[in-house]
């Protein structure tokens, strides 16, 4: 034992302990940095790669780039670009085979109402067909949601569908706040109906309808008020009519059309979305 004596000895060790634990701590915190930017990175490139499909930039049947030379051309190591490969697989949107490559798959087997892909699709500037697709797809579903809503809706539910119309009243739909209020409005009643494969569309509708909001009032028009028809849906849903409820969200969803459909100066959006069962039935 050194001159120190047996304290002196235990205090190297301590300070040996301690520096190691600062070490490994240290390696540990660059270790989890490494991975979150590998994690943006493969974000980022599956965005990149993700736009330029559902554009049609890269048509169903190209084929990528392969992972090395895609990976030197971003500057990008494979992991990265082999993460987001990975992603857009699972999305639908491409698929690889041995000797072939990885391809643009056909459209018809990409998950659309992924809400990224579906994201993708609003950015990189839709076609009339495919806007009015979504459309189509909210007047087949929210009224009868709706209308179930009507009847399963507890008075948590309904309360706070109402603070979030109190939130769309106050900041309107041209500022985040008010559309965020907007999306919650339409997922608290997609929740209120207890099923969980209507709930299951929320995020694709909610994110159609944040990419209308912004659409509609980024332009010089000022769209109508939306408080009044979502003020109709949730006063007929807290007054358990399902049939005022259908309707009442059938016209709102028409509403919505009709004002984008103005504002993209297109007459090919909503003049022959189909009408639900119930809500013909009533008109005759």
């Amino acid at each position: 034992m050194n001159g120190s004596g047996p304290r002196g000895w235990m205090n190297e060790q301590s300070s040996l302990a301690a520096t190691t634990g600062n070490e490994a701590g240290e390696r540990a915190a660059s270790s989890r940095k490494s991975k979150r930017v590998v994690e943006r990175l493969h974000t980022s490139i599956a965005r990149e790669l993700g736009e330029a499909i559902t554009s049609g930039k890269i048509g169903p049947g190209e084929t990528l780039t392969g992972e090395v030379a895609s990976s030197v051309e971003r500057s990008v190591s494979r992991t990265a670009y082999r993460e987001a490969v990975r992603i857009l697989a699972a999305k639908g949107l491409i698929e690889s085979r041995t000797r072939v490559g990885t391809r643009v798959s056909p459209r018809r087997a990409w998950n659309i109402l992924d809400p990224e892909v579906l994201n993708w699709f609003l950015k990189t500037g839709p076609d009339d067909s495919f806007i009015r697709d979504l459309f189509e797809l909210r007047r087949v579903v929210e009224p009868s949601a709706a209308a179930i809503a009507a009847e399963r809706a507890n008075e948590t539910q309904i309360s706070a569908m109402r603070n979030s119309l109190a939130l769309m009243a106050r900041f309107g739909l041209n500022t985040e706040e008010g559309r965020n209020a907007d999306v919650a409005f339409h997922t608290l009643l997609l929740e209120a109906t207890g099923n969980a494969v209507l709930l299951a569309l929320a995020s694709s509708i909610g994110t159609t309808i944040r990419w209308t909001g912004r659409y509609k009032h980024g332009l010089p028009r000022v769209p109508r008020d939306p408080v009044p028809p979502h003020e109709a849906v949730l006063t007929a849903i807290a007054g358990r009519d399902p049939q005022a409820a259908r309707e009442a969200m059938a016209a709102l969803v028409n509403g919505a059309c009709a004002d984008l459909e103005e504002s993209l100066g297109s007459t090919a959006l909503c003049s022959d979305l189909p009408a639900s069962e119930d809500a013909e039935s009533a008109a005759d």
